[in-house]
């Protein structure tokens, strides 16, 4: 069963770190371009980047430049979001999706996991 899972949201205060896992079951990630999204309540979702197979061209929103940092671990079958000076804006529902490519679209992504909530507040 091909499945990913989004792991390690929660509440943080505005310029705290979190780091998000996204792990894979059924396939190997290395194999496939990784995208991030996120999706704020009453907003549409927003793409944040994405990561290319075997550590190709990665790239990021710019609203994330510089603060956010993909990153994969091939023996955990598991990739990361590490995010840092965290906003209220970045709050949402955060999400992985596996790709063929870094596509931009999220309809051409075919594998996405659950979703792990972030909160940033005081």
């Amino acid at each position: 069963q091909v499945q990913l899972v989004e792991s390690g949201g929660g509440l943080v205060q505005p310029g705290g770190s979190l780091r998000l896992s996204c792990a894979a079951s059924g396939f190997t990630l290395e194999h496939y371009a990784i995208g991030w999204f996120r999706q704020a309540p009453g907003q549409e979702r927003e793409r944040i980047g994405c990561m290319g197979r075997s550590g190709g061209d990665t790239d990021y929103t710019n609203s994330v430049k510089g603060r956010f940092t993909f990153s994969r671990d091939n023996a955990q079958n598991t990739v990361y979001l590490q995010m840092r000076s965290l906003k209220p804006e970045d709050a949402g529902v955060y999400y992985c999706a596996a790709g063929s490519r870094c596509f931009y679209s999220d309809s051409n992504f075919a594998s996405w996991g659950q979703g792990t909530q972030v909160t940033v507040s005081s």
